[in-house]
This record gives C-alpha cells, sequence and structure tokens, in this order.
C-alpha cells in the first residue's frame, strides 16, 4: 500500500484490512521516499495515496477497498 504518515484515508484502509484478518501490510510511504511517488503515479496513473495492491492486483484507493468489501467480493480477493 503506497501511503503517507498524514492520510486519514490510509488509516481507514489498513483499519479496514486489519478487520479482515490481514496481519501484514507493506507500506510505501511516499512522503519519506518521494521517487516511490513517481513509481506510484506511473504503476497506478494516480497522484492521491492511499494505492492499495492485494497481491498484484491494483484495488484503488479507500474508496474502492470499502466498495468491495460491501460488495463481498473484498474476502474473496484476500483469499485468492
Amino acid at each position: 500500500m503506497y501511503s503517507t504518515g498524514s492520510c486519514p484515508y490510509c488509516l481507514m484502509a489498513e483499519r479496514l484490512l486489519v478487520s479482515k484478518g490481514v496481519s501484514k501490510i507493506d507500506k510505501v510511504r511516499v512522503d519519506l521516499e518521494p521517487a516511490r511517488r513517481t513509481e506510484m503515479m506511473e504503476r497506478t496513473g494516480r497522484r492521491t495515496v492511499p494505492q492499495i495492491y492485494i497481491a498484484d492486483t491494483h484495488v484503488g484507493g479507500y474508496d474502492e477497498l470499502a466498495a468491495l468489501d460491501r460488495a463481498g467480493k473484498l474476502d474473496e480477493l484476500l483469499n485468492a
């Protein structure tokens, strides 16, 4: 998950993932490593954080993550 230290949506995404049983979240702090922000924008085509990957699948940001959960599809993605 690409994130920053002051992003409330990053914290909400992390809380949601932890509530689903995710015990390890690899966080890339783009505020501490500016070159990684460029990497994030090239990979995702987006400038905002969080940008969440589950395995090799780009989920998007918190809104997309929460929508997957509401649709009942987040669990199957996490278990794949």
